[in-house]
Parts: C-alpha cells; structure tokens; sequence
C-alpha cells in the first residue's frame, strides 16, 4: 500500500482533528456582524488578554489583518518600514499600495533590522517626500527560514520607533511559535506594539481565520475596515470554535514541531548537495539550498514529489520545508531519505 504523502509545503495544509471539528459542531452562533456570535465574542476577549491588549477582532486571514491595520494606522501616501522580505511585501499581492495607498519600505536583512535602520529610513512629514507613519515587525519571519526575533532587536526597534512618534504593527501570523522558541509569553512580545495580528490557519491548525488586537479605539475603527474589505461574517462561531480549540490544544505541542525541524535539518545538512545549516533552524521552517551542481529547483521539487514529499520552491536555488501537526518525525525521516534519493 501506498504511503501518505508527507506535506512539507506550508503549516497552512492542516485538517482539522476530529476534536477540533466536534467543537466546531458544538459552536454557539449568532450575527458577528451585529456583533452576536457568542463563540466569536469569547475569541475575540481570550486573544485579547493572551496578547496584552483591550480589544481583538476576528477576521478571515492574516493577509486581512494586516492591510487593516495599514488602514487602521496610515493615509494613502504614507510610507510603512517592514523588514526584508515581509509577508506584506512578498505574499499579500501588493494589497498594501492597492488597498491602503501605502509605500512599503524594505530595511534590515535577513528578515531583522535594528532601531537605527528605523531611523535611517524614517521620513519626517514635509513637502518633499512621504512621510514614515509606521513600523511593521514580522515574527516569525517567513522568508527569513521562520526567525525568530532576538529580544534586543526588538526593543531597539520599539524605543527607536516611539522616539521618532511612529506606530508599531506586529505581523505576528506565527507569534505562538515565536513565543514558543523564545520562552517569552505572547504579551510579552506583542504589548510593546500598536496592533498585533496573528493567524489560527498556520502552525494552529484551524482552517481559517486570523485575529487583530489593540486598544479598543483601534479595534473600533478596525470595525469599519473589516466591513468594507468584505470581511464581515455572520455565523462564523464556527470558525472561532476551531480558533479556541486551537489555542487551547495546538500551541502546548509547537515545541514538537520545531524539534521536528531541527531533526530535518540536521539529516539534510549531511546530505552531498544541499546547504542546510540546522543552527539557524529556530521553529518549524527549513530553507534547502541547492548548490550548483544540483538540477533546476523545479525538477528537484517534481522529483519529490513523485517520492510523496511535497515543497515548496522558494528562490532559483532553494526549497522551504515547513513541519506542523500532520507531520511526524516518522515522516520527518522519509523526507530526509527522499532528499537523499533524488539528490
């Protein structure tokens, strides 16, 4: 018999547990956009509190969180200072310039930068250029190999941002595993920021929906943003019920998938070809790369795929492998041999 194939593509491809679709079934509902839904309401106070906060609002994606909180924060104009790579500037479908108006400004490398970055990149209001109105932190950092941001790093950031009277928006999608790897507790790593997003269809394997939290008066005018990008649902308990079993059985075992992943790395990294260095693995997300004399990237991920590993193309010469809770270290193992097979 055939074996499962072992999806290495996204912690996005999760399918809800049978304990997770029992509380979806069980889920109290109402009118979310009258404000009704029982299940949401509870949601939306829990994230709240977890991430050190007034106030949340549950939307459909992360994508959403994020071009409302450049809604929330800025003007059409406004220059936003995101690191490298951001999931705003990479994956969002240029939503920043189409929908809030905003110039995205790429500073740091790696997917960090650091408060001078910030304060050599920031645009004070004047008649001869944009002027800078926010910051935007991605942790983890997706293209950056799931990075986590160093503690220092962060509030050189923070303290550099206040000074010059920015605002402060954390692209936390993956915060759990950051909090996670780092030991710190989520509102310690999201207070220090304006508004903080994070996802329940990444590592928490909830099949949909994302949170943005902040001071009530945000939250209030996210409201309106919400309503008019079309994320306004009605009996969406539902979803909130899969978010709420997510935060209550998924993150505990995080520590898992990122042991996952260092296992993963540590077999690659012996494996003629390929440049894999396991230090730099902080979560659930490895970045292969390939040397030159290795086939095009698309044959080799074709090549995997007729193995039953399934990836992502990430660069001209590189594969991101992404572990999560449908992803043992059994098959942690047979993506390793693959690799080596094809290879």
């Amino acid at each position: 018999m055939a074996q499962n194939p072992v999806d290495l593509r996204s912690d996005t491809v999760t399918r809800p547990s049978p304990g997770m679709r029992a509380a979806m079934a069980a889920a109290l509902v109402g009118d979310d956009v009258l404000g009704e839904d029982p299940t949401i309401n509870r949601l939306q106070a829990e994230v709240a509190a977890l991430l050190g906060h007034e106030a949340a609002l549950f939307v459909p994606s992360g994508s959403m969180a994020n071009q409302i909180a450049l809604k929330v924060h800025c003007e059409p104009g406004d220059e936003v200072i995101v690191a490298d790579g951001a999931h705003m500037s990479w994956h969002e479908m240029n939503a920043a310039t189409a929908i809030a108006g905003v110039h995205l400004f790429a500073v740091g490398k790696a997917g960090l930068f650091d408060g001078a970055d910030v304060e050599a990149a920031f645009k004070p209001a004047s008649t001869l250029a944009s002027p800078t109105r926010l910051v935007s932190v991605e942790n983890t950092h997706n293209r950056a190999g799931g990075v986590v941001w160093p503690r220092e790093r962060l509030d050189s950031v923070v303290t550099t941002a206040r000074r010059l009277g920015l605002r402060l928006h954390l692209d936390g999608a993956r915060l759990m595993n950051a909090a996670t790897a780092s030991g710190c507790p989520p509102a310690e790593l999201s207070r220090p920021f304006d508004t903080v997003a994070l996802a329940f269809s990444k590592g928490l394997g909830a099949p949909v929906g994302s949170v943005i939290a902040g001071a009530r008066p945000l939250i209030e005018r996210a409201h309106r943003f919400r309503k008019m990008l079309g994320g306004g649902m009605r009996q969406a308990g539902v979803l909130a019920a899969a978010a709420l079993y997510a935060l209550t059985h998924n993150v505990p075992r995080l520590a898992e998938d990122h042991a996952n992943a260092r296992f993963l790395a540590e077999n690659l990294a012996r494996v003629p070809g390929l440049s894999v260095d396991p230090a730099t693995v902080m979560s659930n997300i490895v970045m292969v790369d390939l040397d030159a004399r290795m086939p095009p990237v698309r044959d080799v991920v074709a090549r995997l795929g007729a193995e039953g590993i399934l990836c992502f193309a990430f660069g001209a010469r590189r594969i991101r492998l992404v572990t999560h809770l449908d992803v043992d270290r059994e098959g942690c193992a047979r993506a390793a041999a693959a690799f080596a097979k094809v290879v």
